[in-house]
């Protein structure tokens, strides 16, 4: 494994990036950097698995970051076997997993100091089972309960809340004046475009796209990088700006077929296939 002191300001490697913390520190340095900043409306967005493609078939590797890192970190009863609930629901978990390793950087570490953090999402996972919430205060789903027990000064990561059309609205309803909301993840958009349209700043986001991945860590440059039929990547172009989805995903695609031809595809037998 390689150190990293902060994550570093490139592309998370695949897939070491998930199981060596190099994700979690860049996340959390990256929302740390937007509330510095003035962001408190934030967005971060990334495979909560490795190779979520393929997670429901249940690989390998997708295991591995089942059994070794969430059941573990999470202290969940009973740990990771075939049929348990953190098995079945390995996304969802697995965000409430990065939602730990996020609240240090919203000012979490009560009673210690700092605000409080609270998780909350719209997938119905049973709490119980999970014995060590680390940092995060209070957790809950998406609901007026939630709302009834928020508190002043809380910090709120929200896990997977919808349509981006919705989530001023869940500020409203859940946040504290001043304090950061963090979407966490959602899971589809309204739009098909990068990032969102309803003025969150996104801080940290990785997308894969044909051909390679865009990459995001405020307050750095967006990135397009190829990769290549060994499974590396290569960083193409940085743009100041968010590019446009179409934009960047044809100059990768482009380059791709330029170099390698039709032998860049992670699906082919022999050029890739299943991880």
């Amino acid at each position: 494994m390689v150190p990293f002191l902060d994550g570093g300001s490139k592309m998370p490697q695949l897939y070491d990036g998930w199981f060596n913390d190099q994700i979690s520190k860049q996340a959390s340095a990256a929302v740390s950097k937007a509330v510095s900043a003035g962001k408190l409306n934030i967005e971060v967005n990334f495979p909560p698995v490795p190779n979520v493609e393929e997670v429901k078939f249940g690989t390998p590797l997708n295991q591995r970051f089942g059994k070794d890192l969430l059941a573990r970190d999470l202290g969940f009863k009973g740990g990771y076997k075939p049929g348990s609930d953190i098995s079945r629901d390995l996304i969802s978990f697995a965000n409430i997993y990065w939602a730990k390793k996020l609240a240090g950087s919203l000012g979490g570490g009560m009673p210690i100091g700092g605000r409080p953090v609270c998780v909350l999402t719209s997938e119905r996972i049973d709490f119980s089972q999970i014995q060590n919430m680390g940092q995060l205060s209070r957790s809950g789903f998406l609901n007026d309960k939630a709302r009834r027990e928020g508190r002043n000064g809380e910090a709120i990561i929200c896990v997977n809340p919808g349509g981006e059309e919705q989530w001023k609205r869940l500020v409203s309803l859940y946040g504290s004046p001043n304090s950061p909301f963090v979407v966490l993840n959602n899971s589809y958009s309204t739009m098909y475009d990068l990032g969102n349209k309803a003025g969150f700043e996104e801080a940290y986001y990785l997308k894969r796209i044909s051909k390679g991945w865009v990459f995001r860590a405020f307050p750095g440059p967006w990135q397009a990088y190829l990769e290549r039929p060994d499974g590396s990547v290569e960083l193409l172009k940085s743009y100041p700006n968010k590019p446009l989805l179409r934009d960047i995903a044809t100059e990768v695609r482009e380059e791709s077929f330029k170099r390698f031809a039709i032998f860049n595809d992670r699906w082919s037998k022999g050029f890739g296939g299943r991880l």
